[in-house]
C-alpha cells in the first residue's frame, strides 16, 4: 500500500494509524506468537514446558535501597524516564493519612521524608509486572504482540507491536509503558533471557536481604512453592481476575 505522495506505507504504520485513529479500545481476535517454542531469548534446550514462573516478595524484609532498580535498568538497558521495577515508599502519619512516593531519580535513592510530618509507620513495596495467569493486556492488544508463553512469562513481541499504547492503559498495576527509544511497548520481561539459562533475575540476585524471589510453581519442593504452602500472602487487586503470580509476603492493609 503507498500514500498519495507514493512512498510505501508499512504494515506498522497502517495498524498505528487506525489504532489511534479509533477513540474506543476494540477487542480483536489476533493470533499471538508462535507457542510451539519458547520465546526469542530462550537458552537452546530450555524445555519450557517443565516450569511456571511466579515471584514473591516479602515486605518486612525490603530496606529501600533500590540495589533491584538500578540492576533492572543495567541489566536490560531501562532508558531514563521509565522503569520496569521500582520501589514505594509509604509513610503513615498520626491521622492515619498514607503518604506515597518513589525515588524516580539520580541515584534512586529516597530523599529524608518531611520533617513536618510525624511519621508513625513507614514500610517499602517493591512493584513489578505480576506476569498474569489471565493478563488483560493481552486482551487488548489489537496485533498480538502481547502474549503470555506456556511456562508463564507475559512478553511483548517487538516486531508485532505498533506502540498504540493499549496495553500500558488497561494494565491495572501500571507496570508496563512506551518505550521513548522505540516507541514500543515495554515491561519487565522476568530477565527471560537469564532464567531460561538457569539464573536467576537480575533484581532478585541483585537484593542484599532478599526480599525478592522467583521459584518454579509447576515443582512442588521449590523454595517459592514451599514459601506459598507455609505463609500467608497476598495479591495486588485479585478482584480483576487476572490471577497475579507476584504474591506479596506481610504487605500492609494500606497498600491496595
Amino acid at each position: 500500500m503507498s500514500n498519495k505522495t507514493g512512498r510505501k506505507v508499512s504494515r506498522r504504520e497502517v495498524l498505528k494509524a487506525l489504532a489511534t485513529a479509533v477513540p474506543t479500545i476494540v477487542l480483536f481476535r489476533c493470533t499471538p506468537p508462535a507457542t510451539g517454542e519458547p520465546a526469542p531469548g530462550a537458552e537452546d534446550g530450555y524445555v519450557w514446558e517443565d516450569y511456571y514462573w511466579g515471584y514473591s516478595i516479602d515486605t518486612s524484609k525490603c530496606i529501600g535501597c533500590n540495589a533491584c532498580m538500578r540492576a533492572c535498568r543495567a541489566e536490560n538497558n531501562v532508558p531514563e524516564g521509565v522503569f520496569r521495577t521500582w520501589v514505594e515508599r509509604y509513610l503513615v502519619d498520626e491521622k492515619g493519612e498514607v503518604h506515597v512516593d518513589a525515588a524516580t531519580e539520580g541515584d534512586f535513592i529516597f530523599e529524608k521524608a518531611d520533617s513536618d510530618l510525624e511519621v508513625k509507620k513507614a514500610f517499602f513495596v517493591p512493584k513489578i509486572c505480576n506476569h498474569c495467569s489471565k493478563p488483560v493486556c493481552n486482551q487488548v492488544c489489537p496485533v498480538g504482540a502481547s502474549y503470555k508463553t506456556k511456562d508463564g512469562v507475559v512478553l511483548v513481541d517487538e516486531d508485532r507491536c505498533i506502540g498504540c499504547g493499549y496495553c500500558v492503559q488497561a494494565c491495572p498495576y501500571g507496570t508496563r509503558f512506551i518505550n521513548p527509544t522505540n516507541h514500543l511497548s515495554d515491561k519487565c520481561t522476568l530477565c527471560y533471557h537469564r532464567i531460561t539459562r538457569g539464573e536467576s533475575t537480575a533484581c532478585v540476585q541483585a537484593c542484599p536481604t532478599g526480599t525478592r524471589l522467583f521459584g518454579n510453581l509447576k515443582d512442588p519442593n521449590s523454595e517459592l512453592s514451599t514459601i506459598l504452602k507455609q505463609r500467608k500472602y497476598r495479591l495486588l487487586r485479585p478482584e480483576m481476575g487476572t490471577h497475579p503470580k507476584c504474591y506479596y509476603l506481610e504487605l500492609d492493609a494500606e497498600v491496595v
